[in-house]
């Protein structure tokens, strides 16, 4: 009779993971990495995850998790404008980085980089978290409708998306730079730029 998975191995190894992977990338990381590096048997990984990429999948919604507890708050809180909210989303994302050294990037975008379509499970799930993140920007542009600060709703989707995809720019550039000033760029150039374009005044 198979044993029951112990949540605290599953832990350990998500932890490590996404440790390794965010350092890495996935592809220089070998599973007997992963193991080691969680302090558990090579043989036990499989007791949790039947591949390599259904362990990336589950390391990549463990790495969204965590950017919706921790700042998925500041993108819903009524008391503040909708505009104002992105900032703070994306200060608190860049304090996230400058933690790092800006030398890791964004697990995310990393991965995007290195996931083909051998990487099947992975890769669908990377595309549905970039959804999810792209669903949280445009229900925070929506909110913007008062007379000054008004976003169509059909250019929410495609807003959110080119904010994102500025914003993984900036983190891309600032790893190769180590350095914090592609992500200063984003916050006063870059985001205050194309929300003025549909007419939202940070």
């Amino acid at each position: 009779m198979p044993r029951p998975a112990n949540p605290l191995v599953r832990e350990s190894l998500l932890d490590a993971g996404l440790t390794l992977f965010h350092a890495r990338g996935f592809n220089a990381v070998g599973i007997k990495e992963i193991t080691d590096t969680a302090g558990v048997p090579k043989g036990s990984f499989y007791s949790y995850y039947s591949s390599k990429n259904a362990f990336a999948a589950a390391v990549i919604d463990r790495f969204w998790t965590g950017i919706v507890r921790d700042h998925g708050p500041i993108l819903t809180d009524s008391s503040t404008p909708p505009a104002h909210r992105l900032v703070a989303f994306f200060e608190a994302l860049t304090r996230d980085n400058a933690k790092r050294g800006f030398a890791l990037g964004c697990l995310l975008g990393n991965l995007a980089l290195e996931l083909s379509d051998d990487n099947g499970e992975a890769r669908l799930r990377l595309a549905a978290i970039m959804e999810q993140w792209s669903d949280l920007i445009a229900a925070c542009l929506a909110q913007a409708g008062s007379a000054d600060d008004v976003v169509a709703t059909t250019e929410t989707t495609d807003l959110a998306a080119m904010i994102i995809e500025s914003w993984e720019g900036a983190v891309m550039r600032g790893r190769v730079d180590q350095s914090r000033a592609p992500y200063d760029r984003f916050l006063t150039v870059s985001l205050p730029r194309l929300l003025n374009a549909v007419g939202v005044s940070v």
